[in-house]
């Protein structure tokens, strides 16, 4: 992504003429908690108590759902967000993806990703994963997937407005600025960097 302008100002850039539109791009950092606390609290009482899924068999599932979703972080970010198409059509979309949070990267509304468009995709993941997995895990496998999209959306809010004075924190916050205001084809990871590790997008230490 070339980075034409940064703006410091801590509005939100009107996107759409129409004010249900609009209203639908932005959405307070609590409001994922809200809509997704309830869904995961289903799937476990599913999970456990109508499928009876044996508690380490749950936990075992829990965590796999948990290590793809960081996986799927890396990937929609990298591949998906940034993504820029030549045509104008292209880059109108990539703008009210993605390319608005770069331009605006201090605007609270749109630090975590609308219901509008996260329930969508949350839906196609759940019918993915109930065709490729085994009958009745899906419950528990889809608990630690949507629990790592919780964690990230919470991290990247707190990452652009929480001051963290050391440790992993300030460390994962460095990471992320450094993508929004150094080198944004680096530094894919959000709420964990271990896939620019492997995948070598990571930052170079100096």
């Amino acid at each position: 992504m070339k980075k034409n302008f940064v703006s410091n100002s801590t509005e939100s850039i009107r996107m759409f003429k129409s004010d249900f539109m609009e209203s639908l791009s932005k959405v307070r950092y609590y409001v994922p908690l809200i809509v997704y606390i309830p869904v995961i609290a289903i799937l476990i009482y599913k999970a456990l108590w109508l499928e009876q899924m044996p508690f380490f068999h749950f936990i075992a599932w829990f965590l796999l759902g948990l290590g793809i979703w960081t996986i799927t972080e890396y990937v929609l970010h990298r591949y998906v967000f940034h993504f820029e198409p030549k045509a104008a059509w292209g880059q109108k979309i990539h703008f009210i993806f993605h390319g608005v949070h770069h331009d605006y990267p201090n605007d609270s509304k749109r630090l975590v990703m609308p219901p509008s468009a996260s329930i969508p995709m949350a839906l196609g993941f759940y019918f993915l994963f109930q065709w490729l997995l085994p009958e009745n895990c899906n419950y528990s496998f889809f608990t630690g997937f949507m629990i790592g999209y919780l964690f990230y959306d919470m991290v990247h809010y707190a990452l652009h407005h929480a001051n963290f004075k050391s440790g992993f924190w300030k460390k994962l916050k460095h990471h992320h600025m450094l993508h929004h205001y150094s080198d944004a084809t680096k530094g894919y990871g959000v709420s964990w960097t271990f896939w620019d590790h492997i995948f070598r997008s990571n930052f170079e230490k100096k």
